[in-house]
């Protein structure tokens, strides 16, 4: 069930995506010549205007194809003919229903909560060096750890792990004013648990908040802000060398990560609202990486754009599109590379 999901999931993320470039396109006045789910072999195709619409046999990934898009065209219909405003917008439009269709399915998965922890301090357990003087008090909101917002109360323990160390710089609201807590021992301690196991622990409780219905959609948007910054510490982390090439996760890894989620849920109801949050987290991944600056990705495109109107506009000269498709067909390859790369670790991973 969980691979049927992931098929399904995968599917609709790859139509709304290529639903959003094909609906900007239209109202843009640029003529689409293919609209394609899948890959492949055509399974269906129909030709309506313009535009052929088909369904193919490979379940990988699908197209909008415009004319003009990678070269030049004298149809006046054509993209590179169109604004460079509309054309902004048709290649942001893609990203931007991925991230939309984010947000439903978090709103989606957050309307059966009826509490959450809130990251507002309700005590100290007696064994916390926390609340000392010019450390923690009662009441406080932690708002921000290390110069990172808190969106969602799983941030604390989240930003604590990753700086070294166990003094870190907090900002709290307290009596409704911001109070910096500026190199702030978080010492934790050993506490033994029932099953007789010890668990090292702050010695802090927070407080559980009822959610009305407006609390919730705030609580799913907060979500989704923090699923933004997680694909950006993820980036760092992976420019500054903090994780790897084994880290990284392609298709197959995500879908035996679903698997295990859905395994261990208690209900099927609970299964089926963690695969939705995968879901969701794999929207907002989708839409943000799909706009980074690189060749052959929407947000490389976009770069592409603002500079060769720029230059454009200066020299009153235009730019041969041929020299663009070469970029992006080089950054196609080393991106298919990767992928190819990721997935064989996966799969050799899964026969482990």
């Amino acid at each position: 069930m969980s691979i049927l999901f992931a098929i399904i999931l995968f599917s609709l993320l790859i139509f709304v995506h290529e639903l959003g470039h094909f609906a900007a396109a239209k109202l843009s006045g640029v003529q689409v010549n293919e609209f394609s789910l899948f890959m492949g072999p055509a399974l269906w195709k129909k030709q309506v205007g313009e535009t052929l619409y088909a369904i193919r046999t490979i379940p990988i990934g699908g197209y909008c194809a415009m004319e003009g898009e990678d070269g030049d065209s004298d149809n006046p219909h054509a993209f590179g003919k169109a604004a460079w405003w509309k054309r902004l917008i048709i290649l942001v439009a893609g990203a931007a229903m991925n991230f939309l269709v984010g947000v439903l399915l978090m709103v989606v998965v957050y309307l059966p909560t009826q509490q959450v922890v809130v990251p507002v301090i309700s005590g100290f357990e007696s064994f916390t060096t926390l609340n000392g003087e010019g450390g923690l008090q009662t009441g406080d909101r932690i708002v921000e750890v290390d110069g990172e917002k808190i969106y969602v109360y799983g941030d604390f323990s989240m930003l604590l792990s990753l700086r070294e160390g166990d003094t870190h710089d907090l900002v709290v609201v307290r009596d409704g004013k911001k109070v910096a807590l500026n190199n702030l021992r978080m010492e934790k301690h050993p506490v033994e648990q029932a099953d007789g196991s010890t668990q090292m622990l702050y010695g802090m409780n927070f407080t559980i908040e009822d959610l009305d219905f407006l609390g919730k959609l705030d609580y799913a948007w907060n979500q989704c802000l923090d699923t933004v910054r997680i694909v950006r510490l993820s980036l760092q982390m992976l420019v500054q060398g903090q994780v790897g090439l084994k880290d990284l996760s392609g298709p197959v890894g995500i879908v035996q990560q679903m698997s295990v989620v859905a395994e261990v849920s208690a209900t099927w109801v609970d299964a089926l609202l963690n695969m939705l949050y995968f879901g969701a987290f794999i929207a907002i991944n989708l839409a943000v990486m799909n706009l980074l600056p690189i060749p052959a990705l929407d947000g490389g495109r976009v770069v592409c754009l603002l500079i060769t109107t720029a230059v454009e506009g200066v020299t009153r000269r235009k730019i041969n599109p041929k020299y663009e498709g070469y970029l992006h067909g080089a950054g196609m390859i080393l991106l298919l590379g990767l992928m190819a790369i990721v997935m064989f670790k996966d799969i050799v991973f899964l026969f482990r």
